[in-house]
This record gives C-alpha cells, structure tokens and sequence, in this order.
C-alpha cells in the first residue's frame, strides 16, 4: 500500500505542475455555473425544483467532460514514461505494474473527484439559495456526483490501456480523442440512424437498450435520468430513462471502471521497458 501512496503522490505532483488540477477545477465549476444560471429559467413551468433542472444540465456536462478529462489525463500515463525514458527506470523499483496502474488511478481520480465535487457543489450553493425547495434535488445531485466519478475512472483505464498499446503520446492522444468522439458523440447517434431504418423492429424493441447499457456514457446518463425528477426535464434520452430498470445501468456503471483497469493491466503487462 505504501508503493501505492507514494505512485500516487508522485502522479499527482506531476499533474499539479502540468495544471491538470487547474484546469480540471476551473471547467467544472464554469460550466457547472453558467449551467445552473442559464437553465433555472423555466422550473415554473416544468414544476420542479431549480436543483432537478439542474441535475439535467449537469448530466449531459459531465457526460461530455468528465471522459474527455478523464482521456486527457491517462492518454501519456505510459506513453509518455515511455518516450522520456522514465519507464524503464521506473520498472526497476520494487513496484509491481499493477500498483503502478493503481497509484496513477487514485492521483488521476482524485483531481476528478474534486473537480466535480467542486462543480456540483457550487450549483447546489446556488441553486438553493434563489430557491429553498431547491434541498429536494440534493439526492440526485449526489448520486450524479458519485456515478461521474466512476465514470472517470472507467475512462482513466481506458485512457491507460490506450496508452500502454500505442507507446507514443501523439499516437496515444488520437486514439483517446477517436475514443471520446466515437463513445460520447458518435455512438447515439449511430444508435438513432439505426433506429430509424428499423422503424420499430427488432433492433428497437429488444436490442437497443443493451445497446445503450454497453455504453458506459449512455448508462451513466440513464441512471441519472432513471427514477428521478430530472428524467422529465431531459429530452431524447429520458423515455429510455424511463423503460429501462435503474438498477441495470447501476450496475453497468459498476462494471465498467473494474473492465477498463482490467484492460489497463493487461495492455501495460505486455509493454517492454
């Protein structure tokens, strides 16, 4: 554990003086704020408190942030000790690759948390203070903030097995980049060009919310949606919020971070110093 502590600091001292810890804290809390101030307008009309609007907007920020933080952060975590040199080096301590792995998780993770921590927390402070039964959404907007942390920590391992394949940092970066396109952006939208040349087949109506669940992006937005007020603020996304159980996206969302440092070690025990 001691191995692993000191990985970890080493990773977060580097982060500190890359400004990853900056940028991280400074995006999180403008997007999270311009979110709150600009999306409180119509809770009259929807008839739910401002917090529950928020926790709307907040999903889709994070859906979109958080993983792309999360690949810019891991994508030169071994490609880059590879290119400088270090890896070699570092292989030589008495420090297994696995705890390796780990101690760049936790440093990588805690800039995470603490970005998002920040962010929510500042929307809560003021969505609770120009509306006080704004306090009903802070359930969803806790649950919001543990599940984006887990959803960063399936694409920090991601971003690790990413960069343990390609060895180099420019290479590592396009494919970090592909990934964050081709699962956060793309993805749905294969899935609705999919659902309309169906046009109510099978793919419609059996495949398609495993399809949504084997994508940890879509599952963490359907259970923040699933089983709260904010699945009626939600467009789109929210009536399959709705049909599909909470607990199967829960438990994707479980799943994934332990696959992805899975693949994360597998990929780094084939890498030669």
């Amino acid at each position: 554990m001691r191995r692993v502590i000191s990985t970890a600091t080493t990773e977060f001292r580097i982060a500190l003086r890359n400004r990853w810890v900056a940028i991280a804290l400074v995006l999180m809390a403008v997007f999270s704020l311009v979110l709150t101030l600009a999306g409180s307008a119509p809770t009259g009309g929807l008839g739910v408190d401002r917090l529950s609007v928020t926790v709307a907007s907040l999903t889709s920020l994070s859906v979109y942030l958080v993983p792309l933080l999360a690949l810019l952060m891991s994508f030169d975590a071994i490609a880059g000790e590879a290119e400088r040199g270090t890896l070699p080096l570092l292989l030589t301590y008495p420090v297994s690759r696995g705890e390796v792995l780990v101690g760049k998780l936790i440093a990588h993770l805690a800039i995470l948390a603490v970005a998002v921590l920040l962010g929510h927390g500042l929307a809560a402070s003021v969505s609770i203070s120009g509306d006080a039964a704004a306090t009903s959404g802070l359930p969803a907007l806790w649950r919001l903030s543990w599940s984006s942390i887990l959803l960063g920590a399936t694409f920090l391992g991601v971003g690790y097995a990413l960069s343990a394949l390609s060895r180099r940092p420019s290479g590592a970066a396009g494919l970090a980049i592909s990934l964050w396109l081709g699962l956060v952006v793309l993805y749905d939208l294969a899935l609705l060009a999919v659902i309309v040349a169906d046009n109510g087949g099978w793919f419609t109506t059996e495949a398609f919310p495993f399809a949504l669940l084997a994508n940890p992006a879509d599952a963490f937005r359907l259970y923040n949606l699933s089983a709260s007020g904010a699945a009626t603020t939600a467009a789109g996304i929210g009536g399959a919020a709705n049909a599909i159980p909470a607990w199967q996206s829960l438990f994707s969302i479980l799943l994934w971070p332990l696959a992805a440092l899975m693949l994360a070690g597998a990929a780094f025990r084939k890498v030669t110093p």
